[in-house]
């Protein structure tokens, strides 16, 4: 019973911490971003074939959450100008190639099954995991 509830309460302590505004994240050091993105990673890896549709559900509201923090660099950027506005267009174009790359990870993810999935899974993992250390490498450039 502790297994299927430990999944549980990781994700909704991920959908918390990926729901914090742009800014909020601005605040957090690189450990708490390593480790928050570390235990996202490890959940994912986690769930077995079995649990297809929940780690399916799962990555999906993680890409939901990464588009709302895409989306709300994108307006900080809209009102830079110059330079800065060059940075953030290219480090946004830069995320959205890496969402696209989670996404069809992702897409591939569940479609795939028995080991093919969990190589899949682990796939997603690691993609899931270098977009959001580019988000936040970005955001921490624009503190």
């Amino acid at each position: 019973m502790i297994k299927s509830i430990i999944p549980g309460i990781l994700v909704g302590v991920t959908a918390l911490w990926l729901a914090q505004p742009a800014m909020a994240a601005e605040q957090t050091t690189a450990a708490d971003v390593s480790k928050q993105t570390g235990e996202t990673w490890n959940t994912i890896k986690a769930y077995s074939v079995d649990k297809k549709k929940e780690a399916v559900a799962y990555g999906k509201q993680l890409m939901k959450d990464t588009d709302a923090k895409i989306t709300q660099l994108e307006a900080k950027g809209s009102k830079a100008s110059g330079e800065a506005k060059a940075r953030y267009e290219k480090e946004i174009k830069d995320l959205k190639v890496m969402r696209a790359n989670a996404a069809a990870k992702l897409d591939k993810m569940e479609k795939e099954s028995g080991n093919a999935w969990n190589d899949t899974k682990l796939g997603f993992a690691d993609a899931y995991r270098d977009l959001q250390g580019a988000y936040h490498k970005a955001v921490g450039q624009f503190k």
